[in-house]
């Protein structure tokens, strides 16, 4: 089950959220937790074992982990610490990483061990994340330990965040588990930031992803330059509206059940530099990284070379983290690299240039990184890049031609409303006039959105959900 699904928008969540405000405030964390296992077991109820296993081993060894800590024992604190971490990698790793691994060392020509098909539990990269996030910061005593089973088995499987985050850490939530607020205000401003995210996943990623698919799948010998930046592009509008509608619906929803969720975008097609992008892009997982990994391993104290290993690991763990394919690996280590380019003296430079021409270049390198993201092997990446490099291809065709004729309004719409531009507009035309206007103003455009939406759901069958992969 998806956000962007009929029996979601439908049935599920209005149910949901009535029983949610009608039962008593003690009760909630109970009700969310059900309703989450119901949500999570709708697509693969053999799969909700390995969220519950992961539950329980988690709650305990954070009991665990505290009741040492207390008793002065932190030897034994630190080992049920480490063994917990590398359970979770272990879930983590046999379920997503097995396949891959196996083939490295077939590749190998030593030994040829038979491929295990497993699929992948929807969402285990993220709830893995924040479990290990949590035992971390009880381990450090950044985070008192929850003692209560259901609130903590309701952090860990809460709906809204749990199959394609924001990744959550337990600390940003912890007041919230045990008392939190609702009102009138935080629900309609929640349905107003949902119906916006639903607008983006809908309107704006599923069109673009569709114009994406048409193009990544016309032959090399058939494409041109104007036609593969045409689909990178596309691509590049599809990611960030589907992942970033995404996100808005859940911190929406957990707004309206009086959480709240970290940001995870700020308009990162703004960034004039690839360091800026991955501030403003995936600001959870970049959080997450930084200080469970990067600073952990040293960060930049160590000196500069200490500090370039550290980039390393952490880029090539991150897109291990997307995916196991080789081509999340190079996605990765390609941006460690600008990274370092960055840091060792581009960023003065960028900083010394007209502000077009820094953003022109994080453009140039954050689509063609995209390109690396989206290709499903090595080889179609390089073939793909060609193309956009003008290596025996046209500059343009017939088809590159109908294709930028046909989409080129979406596209611009889409470049507009992926900066704070529409924000700006809006500000300004209605600087004059009254709070009540401006209000119906607002819900009539919302309004609008919802139907166009539900329309374009009920009519058309192409809905993917890039993120759910991860």
């Amino acid at each position: 089950m998806i956000f962007s699904s009929i029996i979601f928008l439908c049935v599920f969540m209005p149910v949901v959220f009535i029983a949610y405000y009608l039962c008593p405030a003690k009760s909630r964390n109970l009700l969310l937790l059900l309703s989450s296992l119901v949500f999570y077991a709708w697509g693969e109820p053999g799969y909700i074992l390995v969220m519950v296993s992961s539950i329980i081993i988690n709650y305990l060894a954070g009991r665990l982990v505290s009741m040492y800590k207390e008793n002065l024992m932190p030897v034994k604190a630190k080992a049920v610490f480490i063994i917990s971490i590398i359970l979770n990698i272990c879930i983590l790793f046999f379920f997503k990483y097995t396949g891959f691994f196996i083939q490295i060392i077939n590749n190998t020509g030593f030994t040829k061990i038979p491929l295990i098909d497993i699929a992948l539990p929807i969402g285990i990269s993220f709830y893995t994340f924040q479990t290990m996030s949590y035992i971390a910061d009880v381990y450090t005593g950044t985070t008192k330990v929850q003692k209560n089973l259901v609130n903590f088995a309701m952090y860990v499987s809460m709906f809204p965040q749990l199959i394609a985050g924001p990744v959550v850490r337990y600390g940003q939530v912890e007041e919230e588990i045990h008392s939190r607020k609702l009102s009138i205000e935080d629900t309609a401003l929640g349905i107003q930031k949902f119906i916006t995210g639903l607008g983006k996943k809908v309107i704006f990623a599923n069109q673009a992803g569709a114009l994406w698919k048409e193009i990544s799948d016309v032959p090399a010998s058939e494409n041109s330059i104007l036609l593969a930046w045409l689909g990178a592009i596309a691509y590049t509008f599809q990611i960030y509206f589907d992942f970033s509608g995404y996100s808005d619906m859940a911190a929406s929803m957990g707004q309206m059940l009086g959480f709240t969720f970290p940001a995870n975008f700020n308009y990162p097609y703004q960034s004039k530099s690839i360091t800026e992008f991955w501030r403003r892009w995936h600001i959870s997982l970049s959080t997450w990284f930084k200080e469970y990994v990067y600073i952990p391993l040293g960060g930049s104290r160590k000196g500069f070379a200490r500090q370039a290993l550290n980039l390393f690991i952490v880029w090539a763990l991150t897109g291990l983290w997307h995916g196991a394919s080789w081509n999340f690996v190079i996605w990765g280590i390609y941006f460690f690299v600008l990274l370092l380019i960055e840091k060792c003296f581009l960023l003065k430079f960028l900083e010394k240039i007209p502000k077009a021409l820094s953003h022109i270049y994080a453009l140039f390198f954050i689509i063609t990184g995209w390109v690396i993201f989206a290709c499903g092997d090595i080889t179609q990446p390089v073939t793909y890049i060609k193309s956009l490099a003008g290596i025996n291809v046209p500059f343009f065709n017939n088809y590159a031609i109908y294709k930028l004729y046909t989409n080129i309004l979406l596209l611009l719409i889409m470049a507009a409303a992926s900066t704070k531009l529409p924000v700006y507009i809006f500000n300004r035309l209605t600087a004059r006039l009254n709070e009540t206007i401006c209000f119906w103003i607002k819900a009539a455009f919302t309004f609008i959105i919802l139907i166009t939406s539900m329309a374009l759901l009920i009519s058309e069958s192409y809905n993917p959900f890039l993120y759910f992969r991860f």
